[in-house]
Formats: C-alpha cells, sequence, structure tokens
C-alpha cells in the first residue's frame, strides 16, 4: 500500500497535497474546509506589513481562457494579497494550526524590501505556530508596482538579501516563491540558495491580458472601463512551470535544492509530472478554485493507485526520475527514427490527420486508395514529427513506431542505430501505465 506521507524542506504532511497561497487560502473557514476534504497542507494567502491597508478592485478580479465547451485552459487574477487586517489573520492561523497539528500550515509574506519590515513580521508569524513561511516574490500585478512581488523576484541580488533576512530572524523553514517572469530562472533559484533558502516554490503567475472587448474594444476584463495586467495560472501554465522545475533540478548550482511545484495542476497525473521532475511536494490552486477542494481525493487516490500498480511504497522511490530523460537539445540521438502508424479498425475517415500533414507538415499521408477515401502514411515521406498523432480526435488512432536499430529508414535508406526516440508511446516502457486514467 502507497504510503503519501510527505516531508518537505522540513515541514511534514500527510501527503504532498498543498494549496497554494491564493484566495482559497485567505482565512480559518477556507482552511478548515480544505484540511476536512483532505489536503495535506496549504500555503495562507499572503499577508503584508501592519498599517499598510490594501483595497482591492470593487469589479471583476478574475479572467478566464475557456475552451469552446467552456473547460478551463487559463485563469487570470488581479486580486492582491489579503485585504484582512495582519492580527486577524495571525490570529485565525493560530487557531487552525492547533486545530490541525498533522497539517502544514505555511504562511505567505510579502512586505517592502527593508530589513527592519521583515524584522518586524517574521517573529509575530513565527508566533502562531505555523510550520513555515513562503516568500512571495512572483506576484506580477498591483504589488510589483509597490517594489514588491515580482520587482523583487526579478533581481538575483534582492533575493539573496531579503533571505538571508528572513534566515536571520526566524528559526522556521524558508520558502522563495519564484516569478516565471524572467529569462532564466535558474539565476534567481541559485540566488535564494546563497540566501540560505530551504527550498524553492513555483512558478507563481504569469504576467497576461485576457484580450478585448469586440464591441467596445475596450480590456477585458475591466473595471469601470479600465483594466490592469494580471496573473495567468491554471492548465495553461503547466508546461512553463515543468521546464523551470526542471532547469533548478538539473543545475549544478541548485542540485538538490528543494522544489514545490506550481502550476496547473488539477489530477494525480499533473502531480505526477511535477514529482517525476524532482518537485518535493505539489501546490494547487486553480483546479480547487474551479473544482473545489474535493478533488484533492481524486489526487490522492489517484496517486496511490498508480504508486501501488508501480510498486513504489513512497513518492521518493520516484521522484526526479525523469530528470535524467531531460537533456539539451545538442545531445539528442539523431539517429532514432520514429514512423507514424494509422489502425484503420479505430480510423474514422475525418482526415485532419492528412490536412494537417499536407499543408504544414512533409505530404506524407495519402487522401484515396482505389478511388476511395482512405488514410494511410507514406513511409518513404514520414519524418514521425507526431503533428497527426497529436490532431487526430481518436484516441491511439494513431502511433508512432520507433524503428528498431538495424532497420532501414525506407526516407533515407539510412540504417538506424540508437534506442528508441520516443519513450512515452513505446510499448517497453512501464511509464506508458502513468497515462492510464484515475
Amino acid at each position: 500500500m502507497a504510503d503519501l506521507r510527505n516531508t518537505f524542506a522540513g515541514i511534514h504532511s500527510p501527503n504532498p497535497f498543498w494549496l497554494a497561497s491564493a484566495p482559497p487560502t485567505d482565512k480559518a473557514y477556507n482552511v478548515h474546509r480544505a484540511f476536512e476534504a483532505g489536503w495535506g497542507g496549504v500555503v495562507w494567502k499572503t499577508l503584508g506589513e501592519d498599517g499598510a491597508p490594501v483595497i482591492n478592485v470593487g469589479g471583476p478580479r478574475y479572467g478566464a481562457l475557456l475552451s469552446p465547451d467552456r473547460r478551463m485552459l487559463g485563469f487570470n487574477n488581479i486580486e492582491l494579497i489579503t485585504d484582512r487586517p495582519l492580527q486577524t489573520n495571525l490570529d485565525e492561523i493560530r487557531a487552525v494550526k492547533r486545530a490541525w497539528p498533522d497539517r502544514a500550515l505555511v504562511v505567505s509574506l510579502m512586505v517592502p524590501c527593508t530589513e527592519d519590515a521583515w524584522k518586524a513580521i517574521l517573529p509575530r508569524v513565527e508566533d502562531t505556530g505555523c510550520d513555515g513561511v513562503e516568500l512571495n516574490f512572483g506576484c506580477p500585478h498591483g504589488m510589483s508596482e509597490r517594489g514588491m512581488g515580482a520587482a523583487v523576484g526579478q533581481v538575483p541580488e534582492y533575493i539573496e538579501m531579503v533571505t538571508a533576512w528572513c534566515k536571520h530572524y526566524s528559526r522556521l523553514p524558508v520558502i522563495v516563491k519564484l516569478t516565471p517572469n524572467i529569462t532564466d530562472v535558474r539565476l534567481p533559484a541559485a540566488a535564494a540558495q546563497r540566501g540560505g533558502a530551504d527550498a524553492v516554490s513555483l512558478i507563481n503567475t504569469v504576467k497576461s491580458i485576457m484580450g478585448v472587448d469586440p464591441v467596445t474594444l475596450r480590456m477585458s476584463p475591466n473595471t469601470g472601463g479600465m483594466g490592469s495586467h494580471g496573473g495567468y495560472c491554471g492548465p495553461a501554465v503547466k508546461p512553463i512551470s515543468l521546464a523551470m522545475v526542471a532547469d533548478i533540478g538539473r543545475a549544478p548550482a541548485t542540485a538538490g535544492l528543494p522544489i514545490s511545484g506550481i502550476g496547473g495542476i488539477g489530477n494525480w497525473r499533473d502531480a505526477l509530472d511535477y514529482l517525476a521532475l524532482g518537485a518535493g511536494n505539489v501546490q494547487v490552486c486553480t483546479a480547487a478554485m474551479v473544482y473545489g477542494f474535493k478533488i484533492v481525493q481524486e489526487m490522492t487516490d489517484g496517486l496511490s493507485g498508480y504508486m501501488d500498480e508501480m510498486g513504489f511504497k513512497t513518492t521518493e522511490d520516484f521522484r526526479g526520475r525523469a530528470l535524467a530523460s531531460v537533456t539539451d537539445w545538442q545531445y539528442l540521438d539523431l539517429n532514432a527514427t520514429s514512423k507514424a502508424v494509422i489502425n484503420q479498425d479505430s480510423c474514422i475517415q475525418c482526415g485532419r490527420c492528412h490536412i494537417a500533414c499536407e499543408d504544414s507538415s512533409h505530404q506524407a499521408i495519402t487522401a484515396t486508395r482505389d478511388g476511395q477515401r482512405h488514410f494511410e502514411v507514406k513511409d518513404a515521406d514520414c519524418v514521425g514529427c507526431n503533428l497527426c498523432v497529436i490532431v487526430c480526435p481518436v484516441p491511439e488512432c494513431i502511433t508512432l513506431r520507433n524503428l528498431a536499430p538495424g532497420e532501414v529508414d525506407a526516407r533515407t535508406g539510412l540504417v538506424v542505430s540508437g534506442s528508441p526516440a520516443n519513450w512515452t508511446t513505446h510499448p517497453n516502457n512501464p511509464m506508458r501505465l502513468a497515462a492510464a486514467p484515475a
């Protein structure tokens, strides 16, 4: 039986699924409900300095990118840090931690970039009995205009300086939350490590504008006709976050630095991707806002079932296992070759593969045979690009076949050497099981 108990940066929780610092963790009522649903931990919504009131807009704070069937693809948020009094939050944090001693409770912080500001707030937060602090160096809207959030996270020297202050004035584990709005995430991660950070979390939201109203030709959403860029999150940002998590995990300067993965996690499969690329746990926000707190039950059940099938006892058994398969492009095996194969029994003759290949790829799929509508791959022209697999509406109707070492590539006439190029679809790959539905 899989054991989901998790230790991250010295903080213990019954499972690796935490709620990220965001509207769902704004108050005790929400956090109690989250813990009742089964979340292993929460990061309390970001607290600011005492006596500096935060005022949010009274109109739309959220925007979304929806698919035609109204599935959430991306989410935009212009809400600021907590607008509740600091002492109210601290009192609730203390009460929640006492009520749920086995759950992880980390407090997100954002105050001006002065030593006195951090020195003042840290003892008050530590006195609540919380398990750690997360430094919000990632928020791209509102607070960044005041010299906080991403304005700090984009300057490695500031990250190192503030992290060092926090380690000096607090005994709590310090997690540094990184911004994706930067050229190379390895630089701020290394700065956090030099400052003494116990871990990093990433990504925070991506600076974004959702669109324009076609009638008024004003930014949408807006309040009183005016809008501002917000932070983009949800399923659309997951690939961005995974790349950054892998970058930090592979970099010699940050090797071994604990990582909390954030961005687009809506089910156990998403969490698996983060853990396999080196994250020690994951944080969830958008999915909880869209579907409610009980989604964690599918996450824990699905991950447990996967681990049982694979023979993994704990998440440490597979954490980081995928990192070895990530490399720079120059090191890829250019001798490996794949060919697309269409399963004629499941083909619905829609022709999308042919159109995509004919118009924008390598003209490697025929449209007719003996005067009849029929789609088939021409091995001599196929380069194994995978476009037809992606556009096909029927799952596994089109797959890639890896040419075995020694097999002749009909397109080039060359003998294939090396190992199969695409282990995701290779029949001998045990990790294919990870793609099975929960």
